[in-house]
């Protein structure tokens, strides 16, 4: 591992440049509609980051890496990420137990879970209520994208 801090930084730069996507879409989508739509689509860009990042914290990144499930550590209550004694989320690096990359494979994988929603919101802006697509979001960030990643980052069927 010598250059372990080097590739961690790589992960969060492009965690960033992920997260810049997030106004370049919010650009496109604005521009894309009309001048009445802009709050909503500017809103819904901002709802999705905000609630994309605490919803992936609280159920999607366990459920993309899964590790040992019990019954005292379900969604996430005992994971690196809330803070608990017991790693639920199974980050080991080549077996070893050492959690050396999970907040940078935090960071980047919840702005590709956030890009999803926002992708599908340029595609609907106009046609979907906001209530509509707000649920919609969260399931999206929430269930389908960490369900979907963990078959091939968690260890699942594509593995």
């Amino acid at each position: 591992m010598p250059f372990f801090g080097l590739s961690n930084l790589w992960i969060l730069l492009c965690a960033f440049l992920v997260f810049i996507m997030h106004l370049g879409f919010a650009c496109l989508e604005s521009g894309l509609t009309q001048k009445k739509n802009t709050v909503n689509i500017l809103f819904k860009n901002v709802f999705i980051i905000c609630s994309g990042i605490l919803l992936y914290a609280v159920w999607g990144f366990n459920a993309m890496y899964p590790g040992d499930w019990s019954i005292s550590n379900v969604f996430a209550l005992g994971s690196p990420i809330s803070g608990g004694p017991e790693a639920n989320a199974d980050m080991s690096y080549g077996g070893t137990g050492l959690c050396q990359t999970g907040w940078a494979d935090f960071i980047f994988q919840a702005m590709f879970a956030a890009t999803a929603a926002t992708i599908v919101s340029g595609a609907v802006a106009e046609r979907v209520k906001l209530s509509s697509f707000m649920i919609f979001a969260a399931l999206l960030v929430g269930v389908a994208y960490p369900i979907t990643g963990g078959w091939k980052w968690g260890g699942g069927w594509l593995d």
